[in-house]
């Protein structure tokens, strides 16, 4: 055992100019000296005042809360903060046009949102609480809206790129099972009533990120969900085609929602139960 573990180190006192041991010369000697050193010192601090006492503070009344006019005008304002004014579309290229639609295509789209087949935080949270007739509003306002098409984006693409894209939107790729989007989308790719949205007028970055969404599983619709299985069986490659040679369309601002699809249709779609198939 370490036996200078506990030991103590002796005290060693320090010697400093200022505290030399006084010689002991008496205790009115101690006294003149220390009487000497507080020469010339601060004089006490004079105390501060006690603070005044005031009244108590008058209880402030509580704000009124501004009044929100409860009209179809104020209620569109959340929508076309990003969708533009009549739902044109903002020149981000990413928010689509809802301008024209058909009305029930919007109608299931706010359902979508708000039961968690879509995905888009922001829709979602101003969707969670709205009524069915709320969303219906809505809906039929922008079914209702016909503004001019922006100009096309322009972005580079290769000539090859654009064809490609044009012979799938036109005619699909049957050895892949792809069918045309026109098959579903209309002839002049305006839509068809009630429930199939037009593809005119989209920004090419919306159209990939839907298909990329349904590729994925992000986004669903009422089964069967024709646009899953499809997007299924396209590549990147086809996927970035198709969204080029549409989102470089100029479109019709004449052009309108067909009533019936003049075919029927590839693949039964959750969205156009009653539409006829092909066999």
């Amino acid at each position: 055992m370490n036996q200078n573990k506990d030991r103590v180190a002796p005290f060693t006192p320090v010697s400093h100019p200022r505290f030399r041991a006084v010689p002991r010369r008496g205790i009115g000697f101690v006294c003149i000296v220390v009487m000497a050193m507080n020469v010339g010192a601060a004089p006490p601090a004079t105390p501060l005042p006690a603070p005044a006492v005031t009244s108590p503070v008058a209880a402030v009344p509580a704000a009124t809360p501004a009044s929100v006019p409860d009209t179809l005008q104020q209620r569109l304002l959340a929508c076309t903060g990003c969708h533009g004014n009549e739902g044109r579309a903002a020149s981000d290229g990413f928010y689509p046009r809802i301008a024209g639609k058909p009305v029930a295509y919007l109608y299931n789209q706010l359902l979508n949102f708000r039961e968690g087949r879509r995905h888009f935080q922001l829709m979602s949270y101003m969707l969670d609480y709205q009524s069915d007739d709320y969303l219906r509003e809505m809906a039929q306002y922008f079914s209702s809206q016909h503004p001019p098409y922006a100009a096309p984006q322009k972005f580079d693409v290769s000539k090859a790129t654009l064809e490609q894209g044009e012979s799938l939107v036109k005619s699909g790729d049957p050895a892949h099972k792809i069918p045309a989007c026109s098959a579903c989308h209309g002839e002049a790719l305006a839509g068809v009533n009630p429930a199939i949205p037009g593809l005119l007028g989209l920004p090419r970055d919306y159209i990939i990120a839907q298909l990329g969404s349904w590729k994925s599983g992000a986004r669903r619709a009422a089964a069967p969900d024709c646009m899953a299985q499809i997007a299924e069986h396209l590549s990147e490659q086809q996927v970035g085609a198709i969204a080029a040679w549409i989102g470089s369309q100029v479109a019709d601002s004449r052009a309108r929602p067909a009533d019936h699809v003049a075919k029927p249709m590839p693949a039964r779609c959750g969205s156009m139960p009653s539409a006829d198939v092909a066999h």
